[in-house]
């Protein structure tokens, strides 16, 4: 009976230690597994530079073309010709300094042209000083539009009512009278021309109210 216990426990401590054995590359002495490599990703639409291929620089030539003299021609077919050389990023203004706005470009010519005729940048901003097709265009090709008002009153006797209002600060409360005595409404403020304001050009302005006087262009103060 002795003997059969003895070999019924060395049986089961066999079995014991059978199970809690290490296992395969887990142990102490195991060798870490290789890393997997990784695959590297590939942008799309690109290839893979191999080591010593030339790396492209990105290009730096900046596109030019000649932009056309359009002086004299109308407001639209000036427009169209300066697309058809390369040029769309185009502009215009009144160059009577009045503030008004090109809205029927067949009914406005061109007095001057902004930058002037050459090889230019195809980006380059295209500006066009323009008049109504009856209207003269001023000396110089473009009579230009008052700064913005400071601290100082602007002279804008002979300028339009839009553009004196344009130029005050926006707080600016401004009060546009009808000159002739015909207390007519001062609807379209770009077809009226200042004939005096208060206070008067060369004041200081320091929030004060602005009162124009004023008559319709062609009229006399």
């Amino acid at each position: 009976m002795r003997i059969t216990r003895t070999s019924a426990t060395v049986a089961l401590a066999l079995a014991v230690l059978t199970a809690c054995g290490p296992t395969a590359g887990t142990g102490a002495d195991a060798k870490p597994s290789a890393p997997t490599p990784e695959a590297s990703a590939t942008p799309t639409g690109e290839g893979t530079r191999e080591p010593g291929d030339a790396q492209e620089s990105p290009a730096t030539t900046e596109a030019t073309a000649v932009l056309p003299d359009m002086v004299g021609k109308g407001l639209q077919s000036a427009q169209d010709q300066a697309q058809a050389a390369g040029f769309y990023y185009l502009t215009s203004h009144d160059a009577l300094g009045r503030g008004r706005n090109q809205i029927l470009d067949r009914d406005w010519k061109v007095c001057a042209q902004t930058p002037k005729p050459g090889k230019r940048a195809t980006d380059t901003k295209i500006d066009f000083s323009t008049v109504k097709l009856e209207e003269t265009c001023p000396a110089g090709g473009d009579q230009g539009e008052p700064e913005k008002a400071g601290s100082t009153m602007p002279n804008f006797v002979g300028k339009s009512v839009k553009v004196a209002r344009q130029a005050l600060d926006g707080s600016t409360s401004i009060t546009v009278n009808d000159a002739s005595g015909q207390d007519r409404w001062v609807l379209v403020e770009s077809n009226w021309a200042v004939c005096s304001t208060d206070p008067a050009a060369g004041a200081k302005l320091d929030g004060q109210p602005v009162t124009i006087e004023a008559v319709k262009f062609g009229e006399s103060c």
